[in-house]
């Protein structure tokens, strides 16, 4: 796994070719990182990634989400309409970041 650490974030990103186990570790450690950070998940890799590959990372989006932080998927292979409405995938990492800064300024107002 690659793990690109920010001073608000991390971006974590799968060394195999295996989405699934990849969801499976991420969600094994993501208990590492949810107390303080918000997190990327970075699988432009997957050229052709589909919805139950991608709902693999469901269970770690919501827990995420519970605890206030920013969960972004990174992938431009899925079918946008697909996306369940809890989870947020966007096409680049600058996307993803800027949407980590919305997403603080709506937490700061109160949203």
């Amino acid at each position: 796994m690659h793990i690109n650490q920010k001073d608000t974030y991390t971006i974590l990103g799968d060394e195999q070719d295996d989405v699934i186990a990849f969801a499976s570790y991420v969600t094994h450690i993501v208990e590492k990182f949810r107390s303080e950070e918000h997190l990327i998940i970075d699988l432009l890799k997957y050229n052709a990634l589909t919805l139950d590959e991608l709902l693999h990372f469901l269970m770690v989006n919501n827990s995420q989400r519970g605890a206030k932080k920013s969960f972004v998927i990174v992938n431009k292979g899925i079918n946008y309409d697909l996306v369940p409405d809890e989870m947020i995938v966007v096409p680049t990492i600058q996307e993803a970041i800027d949407l980590l800064e919305m997403e603080a300024i709506e937490r700061d107002l109160g949203f």
